[in-house]
């Protein structure tokens, strides 16, 4: 890729040399802010969300994230117009996007229209920035947050407009291919995990030996299972436990169905104190945890170390009455039979916001194998997981050089380190980056509150 033929030096942090026929100038020449809220008006208009694919319409029957009591004082957008989340930037995944919608978004978020400018430019420059959370100069506070004023008065390098022009074009037409190679590998990962729930369910609905004599479980949803098997209900095999986390001493948790439970200081730098984590629930290795607005989407798993997690989970004991292999039933309720028992029992006002209360959960029934069974079942399906996780990973580490690769293009072209004015663009299929619901289940969204 060619360069410009002669550079000058410019001084801000984060670009030191521009082409010397670049303009710069201040953002206040560039960006308005616009205020306007919706008001009383907010059922008219889409609820939005900036998250890493862009500013999407908000998927509320998701359950994901918080929604204030009101939305009058959330902010009206417009295609073409920019929004920026200039707070807890190093823990914003996306702290950049620009609308192709009308809608809303949290006031949280400071909103600019654009003006002399190619919008998509100015886009493409601030999320090169934020790829590399370039911004850190201009933080203040520890909720390192960046003033309107001092973001107005940042600069930033304006190219001719045709050259703004160019430049969009060719990385419309780049990150498309790259988001067509995305997609797919995103479309294998699907298919593998497809794979594995299938083998998975086989598995725990019929036992090793496939073979193996049948009979009537009692349960018309569970239909046949093996004949040494038995159907129960759930509150035979685990009891809630309500331990809190008075003093705040214990570890904050995370858990998520891509990552696990880990702590949360993995997933943000942002520390919370000890008296927001007073009524926190404790949770010890070997427990079974469930998200409770999640159990539709099976989201149990068997505790692998100690700390505290959010009151909206419940924790539970294994019987002490019969054998229980927790990691068994993990992989009992994530499977698709028994989470469309969780859904049908769970309440609330829709399905992201139905919670599965203990003693419905308690009442369903599951599957109870033999102890020997319930260890061989979770020994294979724990190799079967690892072999599978390494072909996901894989798959993974292709997208993620992907994506270091359409970050890499980025900058180069709103930086002027290649001049791509010549490059011949062909026709092509315009693609924005899909959200993956089926495994990606950390949807980088921002946080939504208002300051």
């Amino acid at each position: 890729m060619a360069h410009y033929p002669s550079y000058k030096s410019i001084d801000l942090p984060w670009v030191k040399s521009i082409p010397t026929h670049w303009d710069i100038q201040r953002n206040k020449n560039i960006f308005t802010e616009k205020k306007d809220e919706v008001g009383e008006n907010s059922s008219e208009y889409t609820l939005l969300s900036l998250t890493t694919k862009g500013i999407i319409p908000r998927d509320v029957e998701s359950g994901k994230g918080k929604f204030p009591a009101s939305f009058d004082k959330y902010k009206v957008i417009k295609p073409g117009y920019m929004a920026f989340c200039l707070f807890d930037i190093d823990e914003t995944p996306r702290t950049v996007g620009l609308s192709e919608l009308d809608g809303m978004l949290t006031g949280a978020y400071t909103v600019f229209e654009t003006r002399g400018i190619n919008p998509k430019y100015a886009f493409y420059y601030y999320l090169a920035l934020d790829n590399e959370k370039a911004l850190k100069p201009l933080y203040t506070g520890l909720r390192k947050t960046i003033k309107t004023d001092t973001f107005l008065r940042t600069k930033m390098p304006v190219p001719p407009i045709n050259e703004q022009d160019a430049i969009v074009n060719y990385l419309d037409w780049k990150t498309s291919k790259i988001n067509k190679l995305i997609s797919s590998k995103r479309k294998q990962i699907s298919l593998i995990l497809e794979q594995r729930k299938t083998l998975i369910n086989d598995v725990i609905t019929r036992g090793l030996k496939q073979d193996a004599p049948l009979k009537d479980s009692g349960v018309f949803w569970l239909g046949d299972i093996p004949e040494l098997w038995s159907a129960i209900k759930i509150k035979y095999l685990f009891s809630e436990d309500n331990d809190r986390n008075i003093d705040g001493s214990a570890e904050l948790l995370s858990f998520s169905k891509k990552k696990g439970l880990v702590p949360f200081s993995e997933i943000s730098e942002k520390a919370p104190s000890a008296s927001d984590l007073s009524n926190y629930r404790i949770v010890h290795e070997g427990q079974l945890l469930e998200n409770r607005m999640q159990a539709w989407n099976g989201m149990f798993i068997r505790v692998n170390r100690s700390g505290c997690v959010s009151p909206d989970y419940s924790v539970f004991n294994a019987s002490a009455d019969r054998y229980v292999n927790v990691k068994f039933y993990e992989y009992v309720f994530r499977s698709p039979l028994q989470v469309e028992q969780f859904a049908n029992a769970s309440r609330g006002l829709g399905t992201g916001f139905n919670r599965l209360y203990t003693p419905a959960f308690g009442a369903i029934y599951t599957i109870y194998p033999p102890q020997i069974e319930q260890d061989a079942i979770v020994k294979y399906l724990d190799n079967l997981a690892q072999k599978f996780d390494v072909m996901i990973q894989k798959k993974e580490e292709q997208i993620e050089r992907l994506k270091e690769l359409k970050t890499l293009l980025i900058s180069d072209a709103v930086f002027g380190k290649v001049n791509v004015t010549g490059v011949h663009v062909p026709e092509y299929e315009y693609l924005t980056e899909e959200l993956d619901s089926d495994f990606d289940d950390d949807i980088e969204e921002t946080e939504e509150q208002e300051d």
